[in-house]
């Protein structure tokens, strides 16, 4: 289909044979384009032979046409389309004045890279041909003798495709790649092959300390010495010139700019209009993102800021500031690195003894637990394996290595008990009681325990939420990297991680304990105060029954880290450290990685070494996306998920009201709250960035089209002014 443009200057389609020519491949040094079809923009206040002449000669080139019969309509086109070459009718000035138009769309932006054709009427043979600076001046570039033969015009077209249009598309291309090097953080010349300087970046600005008016032009070695250009650097650059380097850099990401982000992208704008990803986004898009992710802890812009001071030390000093990276990388940035017993017995053990988690010795202090906790196993009935299933459970359960699995069919199946099936299904297939030389009874009743710890009553937080984490967290311990990053011990202590992270929530956030005052409040010291229950007692009524002691049969050593592993990942999901995580995360498995990926020269510790700190920041991230993975499951269980989260936040805004306590979240009103602002929101600032890195490290495409779409979904709901889960008409 093409378009023609009436005296109205209104569109109207008009059929005509398919283009032959689709888009063509373009090379510049390196570089290679692909051009979309040319688009040409036909000016003629009435049809005639010539305006029909070039509109055929336009089909058969394979060219996108429109033709517009005011002024007026084809400035309106122009800027709409951005024409790769204009013709403007020149022959008769009675309709329009064609240089007049001619001026008007050069006045514009988009007209830099246009070329326009002026179609004037043939001379006589008794007449001096006229001068075409008239022409040029007015903004014209070529002009056409009049003459209606398609091939004629088809030539002529041709012509300039391959010669103006295809000159000023790479002038575009180099223009991106001026702009790429402004931006990088690495210095840059380029010199004639006499060494004269004929470009330099902002960069290279900086390290020499002259601005580029006083190097351009000039040898680098005739420049004078100064405190800001050393000897020794100036000797190294000049030594780097005389081997044949033209500026020594090694290849840098470039930003983007999104719609939270401060980063700048450098697009390419050789491909206008063009909506289409490079082959590298398509491949990694989070992982593009992770360079221009700015969650700006300061950590991250100390990292930065020596990554930047690498670019352009020498050797000895970059290789030292590669040891600081390392050290900054740790997971417990702010603990000691103890040396060995002989170097200091003594501070090794105090210091150990009091600041080393993991090995603190255990207390007889009783934990203070809610009222439905102290349960008697007594009433549970007698475990059965797992192939004594209910065929209809059974069923369900054959797709539950799917991320699109229903949890809420389970749910209802099970009669709000989904956890103890999909717990005794996921675990079989891990091998969690070989691992823990316990029985399948033993695992069923210490499931049967932990569920029945959940609170049924509460919208959100119960053993369908838990069920739903366990199943995100034995999906992501599917992923062919994740996997080949972590032992047996981490899935199973992840597994079990997963199923009690939230057992015994009341339904309440940790300010509203804090607020009002509870034991478990107290207890724990305002900090952490869920997270550090649901830990404590899930160990408590794990170990106080030997019919649900899941630990019973293995090693002292087995258990302490496995104990410690779990902890670690439970308190992992409270929030207020959450951007901390995230952080770590990126900085410590992401970027190294991505480093690899791209041949950087960087050094630093890839994830895949499974060194013990990344793989606790790979356990970590995990359970905090499983905890929240709500946004990436399918539309119709995403809706349910934000339904049951609004109704517990509503419950508890109506309860502080009721006790007069401070009202945490003032907008989980149920009055006023539009759910779909709340959702956009939370995905914004906590599910984006942390969805981005853990995508770019375990490679979740699905998941990340399902975020796109559901963001896609709440935007729309929030565009239409609805504050409700769905439109009144899909209700």
């Amino acid at each position: 289909m093409t378009w023609r443009t009436d005296q109205e200057g209104k569109g109207k389609q008009t059929d005509t044979k398919q283009s032959q020519v689709s888009s063509a491949e373009v090379r510049i040094g390196p570089m290679r384009l692909t051009q979309d079809p040319i688009q040409v923009l036909l000016i003629f206040a009435k049809e005639d032979s010539q305006s029909d002449g070039f509109w055929w000669a336009c089909d058969r080139a394979g060219y996108r046409c429109n033709i517009a019969r005011t002024p007026e309509s084809a400035l309106e086109c122009f800027l709409d389309k951005h024409h790769e070459i204009i013709v403007i009718d020149h022959r008769q000035t009675q309709n329009f004045d064609a240089e007049a138009v001619c001026r008007s769309i050069r006045a514009t932006n988009p007209s830099e890279h246009t070329v326009i054709l002026a179609v004037v009427s043939r001379v006589s043979d008794d007449h001096e041909e006229a001068s075409v600076l008239p022409l040029l001046h007015a903004g014209f570039n070529r002009r056409f003798m009049e003459n209606s033969s398609i091939i004629a015009c088809y030539n002529e077209l041709i012509q300039i495709e391959h010669g103006e249009v295809r000159s000023q598309f790479k002038l575009r291309a180099c223009n991106s790649v001026f702009t790429a090097l402004d931006h990088c953080h690495e210095a840059i010349e380029i010199t004639s092959d006499d060494h004269v300087i004929q470009y330099v970046n902002p960069a290279f600005e900086r390290m020499m300390g002259y601005h580029k008016g006083e190097l351009l032009g000039k040898e680098l070695a005739d420049l004078p010495k100064s405190d800001k250009n050393r000897a020794d650097l100036l000797d190294t650059i000049n030594t780097c010139i005389k081997k044949g380097k033209v500026g020594y850099t090694k290849p840098h990401s470039f930003r983007y700019k999104n719609r939270r982000k401060e980063s700048i992208d450098v697009k390419s704008i050789s491909s206008r209009g063009s909506d289409a990803p490079s082959l590298q986004n398509r491949r990694y898009p989070s992982m593009a993102r992770i360079h221009s992710m700015t969650i700006e802890a300061p950590i991250t812009k100390v990292i930065n800021i020596i990554n930047a001071a690498q670019e352009n030390s020498p050797v000895t000093v970059a290789e030292a500031l590669d040891r600081v990276l390392e050290i900054l990388r740790t997971t417990e940035l702010y603990s000691p690195q103890l040396g060995t017993k002989d170097e200091d017995p003594h501070t090794s053990d105090l210091v150990g003894g009091l600041m080393t988690d993991g090995l603190r010795r255990l207390s007889g202090n009783e934990y203070v637990f809610t009222k439905n906790v102290h349960q008697s196993h007594s009433h549970l009935a007698m475990p059965i394996t797992i192939n004594d299933v209910p065929p209809c459970i059974s069923q369900l359960l054959d797709n539950e290595e799917s991320w699109d699995f229903n949890i809420f069919e389970l749910e209802a199946v099970t009669h709000k008990r989904p956890l103890v099936y999909l717990g005794l299904k996921v675990f079989s297939r891990f091998g969690v009681c070989e691992f823990l030389n316990c029985s399948e009874t033993t695992l069923r009743a210490w499931f049967q325990v932990i569920e029945a710890n959940y609170h049924s009553s509460n919208a959100y937080h119960n053993s369908t939420h838990a069920a739903d984490v366990l199943h995100a967290t034995a999906f992501f311990l599917g992923k062919e990297r994740v996997k080949g990053s972590l032992d047996q011990l981490d899935e199973v202590a992840a597994l079990i991680a997963a199923t009690v992270h939230d057992v015994d929530h009341p339904g309440r956030t940790n300010s509203f304990l804090c607020n009002a005052g509870s034991e478990l409040a107290v207890l724990y010291n305002d900090t952490a105060v869920l997270e550090s229950h649901h830990t404590a007692l899930a160990f408590q009524l794990t170990v106080k029954d030997t019919k649900c002691n899941i630990f019973k049969n293995i090693d002292r050593n087995h258990y302490r880290t496995l104990r410690q592993a779990i902890i670690d990942m439970v308190l992992a999901t409270e929030m207020t450290k959450h951007f901390e995580h995230v952080n770590k995360f990126v900085n410590s498995i992401n970027k190294p990685m991505a480093a690899e990926i791209e041949g950087s020269d960087c050094e630093c510790n890839p994830a895949g070494k499974n060194f013990p700190e990344n793989q606790i920041l790979i356990k970590r991230m995990m359970i905090k996306c499983a905890d929240v993975a709500n946004p990436c499951r399918p539309l119709d269980l995403c809706i349910e998920w934000a339904g049951r989260i609004s109704e517990e936040y509503f419950a508890q805004t109506d309860e502080e009201k009721r006790q007069g306590l401070p009202v945490v979240m003032p907008v989980f009103d149920r009055n006023t709250c539009s759910i779909p602002k709340s959702q956009i929101s939370f995905i914004d600032y906590f599910i984006t960035d942390m969805f981005d890195a853990w995508d770019a490290f375990a490679h979740l495409p699905g998941l990340m089209q399902h975020l796109a779409d559901n963001y896609k979904h709440w935007k729309t709901l929030d565009d239409l002014k609805c504050k409700s889960l769905r439109l009144p008409s899909d209700s």
